[in-house]
């Protein structure tokens, strides 16, 4: 039979260190690792403080990091990054300041390149159908409803 592997502080602390530099990491990812290691909640809050001080995890920095490749990999909108930081219980304060490292012509500019090239790769012939799917495909990303309404009626006439 198999019997769950079991941790001591100091060899958790050291799963985490290296858990933590190969990619940043939220809070939430890193309680889940430990609690998956069946780790106590007691190990868990000292494991967090030394992680904290270390600077292996910081929300602020995670919260950057996260914002910087979702909008330049997956170019996605500014309400699905923040949707998905609030998802990992990320606080208002960095969201805000994770997205204000967006300036808004490279924002402008990345949505009306994804617009532009999705529009060509849809292959439905009737107009409103068309509309339909680009704009469910922008709002999916997390585009503001008023940039995407105003880029299909701009592309799609």
């Amino acid at each position: 039979m198999f019997q769950k592997q079991t941790y001591t502080v100091d060899e958790a602390k050291k799963r985490l260190e290296h858990y933590c530099a190969y990619q940043e990491r939220c809070h939430k990812e890193v309680k889940q690792k430990l609690k998956d290691m069946y780790m106590i909640p007691e190990a868990i809050d000292v494991i967090i403080v030394h992680l904290l001080k270390h600077n292996y995890l910081n929300e602020e920095r995670f919260a950057k990091t996260f914002v910087s490749g979702k909008f330049k990999i997956k170019k996605w909108g500014k309400r699905r990054l923040t949707l998905e930081l609030k998802r990992k219980d990320i606080g208002k304060v960095n969201i805000n300041q994770a997205l204000s490292k967006i300036g808004e012509a490279e924002y402008i500019e990345v949505f009306n390149d994804l617009a532009e090239k999705r529009v060509v790769l849809i292959k439905e012939t009737n107009k409103l159908k068309k509309k339909k799917k680009l704009i469910d495909y922008l709002l999916y990303r997390g585009w503001e409803s008023y940039l995407v309404y105003d880029k299909v009626n701009e592309l799609i006439k």
